[in-house]
């Protein structure tokens, strides 16, 4: 994948990935209510970003026939599989409650042999409910959020965990130091450049846009936890509120600017 333009060294730093046409054309979508937006707009994004519209037309090709997409005449809107991501990243953005019992969510894959396709969809299913996994197909989390989907041939399991020490199993399950490090450069990246956007200058998209989709996917599968089972210092919430008014300021320069397409 080629290098995109228009980004500024401190957010390369942090390790974004380059973003292609198909992910620009998700990440615009997935934060679109509702997600649907004209081949003409599109198009106009991605060209901010230096991609040719013939290689937009190709992407929007493939993800319609790999299901991503749906087409109504030139508008193009999510698919259902997609859709329930949009909902994993509404969930992610929205302050989880403090609220615990003590309960814990145990998902266990039970048949053998399973498709290499069922497998994939499972450990994606557990990602996006903020599951971690403890042993191949064995999924856990503290019951402080919704529980995750049960699938043909898994048990779902909900109660209270018998344990010398909770704590130590977070930490067998989460590598919190990292989420905590990855958390505090985000958010340090979003405090640079949250007054970039009230120019009102579109050629601040392509930058805001690797940091936004960066902050948003970290944020989707954030493990959530209780306070009684984080550190002191957790960041992720302060990560959480700025994300808020950044993606505020985001969203009026993105519409300014596809007002402009028509």
């Amino acid at each position: 994948m080629s290098k995109i333009g228009n980004i500024s060294p401190d957010v390369e730093a942090l390790g974004l990935e380059s973003l292609s046409a198909r992910s620009i054309v998700l990440s615009v979508l997935l934060g679109t209510h509702p997600p649907t937006l004209s081949a003409r707009r599109l198009i106009a994004l991605t060209e901010l970003f230096g991609i040719r519209s013939g290689t937009v037309r190709t992407a929007l090709s493939r993800m319609v026939a790999n299901g991503e997409l749906l087409v109504d005449d030139a508008d193009y809107s999510l698919g259902p599989r997609l859709l329930l991501r949009q909902r994993q990243q509404d969930e992610g953005r929205s302050t989880p409650t403090d609220e615990w019992d003590g309960r814990w969510y145990t998902s266990i894959a039970v048949a053998s042999g399973r498709p290499i396709a069922e497998r994939r969809a499972f450990r994606a299913a557990m990602v996006g409910a903020r599951l971690a996994e403890l042993k191949p197909d064995i999924w856990m989390r503290p019951a402080n959020t919704a529980p995750p989907d049960r699938p043909e041939d898994v048990v779902l399991v909900t109660g209270e965990l018998t344990a010398d020490d909770p704590s130590d199993l977070v930490e067998q399950l989460w590598p919190l130091a990292e989420i905590e490090q990855r958390s505090l450069d985000l958010r340090s990246a979003l405090l640079r450049h949250r007054a970039s956007l009230d120019a009102d200058d579109p050629s601040v998209l392509p930058n805001t846009f690797v940091l936004s989709a960066a902050v948003v996917r970290f944020l989707r599968v954030e493990p959530q936890l209780p306070s009684e089972l984080r550190p002191a210092s957790w960041a992720p919430p302060g990560l959480r509120d700025d994300y808020d008014e950044f993606e505020a300021a985001f969203q009026r320069l993105l519409r300014s600017f596809l007002r402009t397409i028509g």
